[in-house]
């Protein structure tokens, strides 16, 4: 069983930040779950463009205010608390925060932890999915 605080993770390795959003990553793929899980800040004021073309991705938001652009179809949605969307299709997308957006976020497949959006938006392709098995060993 894994049993962990946010305040436990806030200033460590699992703290990590870029330009427009901060991530605390709760749960990676060492720890076998299959997925990862996310608490993720954007910040007031800033557009974040994402393309995750090796991971599907769900979020959903418990505090702020936004919209989710589509950018492959220019459909717009409103993110308030208590609104969830799936990036089921690998769409690249721009999330626009008017107010600091806080999303729970998952992946899978799992993210590592030390992934940063790159240039074309996208984390990088996760390692070998048999090499990441060998080396999900729980951490307790």
């Amino acid at each position: 069983m894994i049993v962990r605080t946010l305040d436990e993770v806030v200033g460590t390795d699992r703290d990590v930040s870029g330009e427009t959003w901060t991530s605390r990553r709760l749960l990676l793929a060492h720890e076998g779950m299959g997925f990862s899980m996310h608490d993720t800040l954007i910040h007031a004021g800033t557009t974040t463009e994402m393309h995750y073309k090796h991971h599907l991705e769900a979020v959903y938001c418990v505090e702020g205010e936004g919209t989710l652009e589509d950018l492959e179809t220019g459909q717009t949605h409103r993110i308030v608390p208590g609104t969830i969307y799936a990036l089921d299709g690998h769409e690249r997308h721009v999330l626009r925060a008017t107010k600091t957006l806080r999303l729970v976020c998952v992946f899978n497949p799992p993210v590592t932890g030390r992934e940063v959006h790159g240039e074309d938006g996208a984390y990088p392709p996760p390692p070998d999915a048999a090499a990441t098995a060998a080396t999900a060993a729980p951490t307790r």
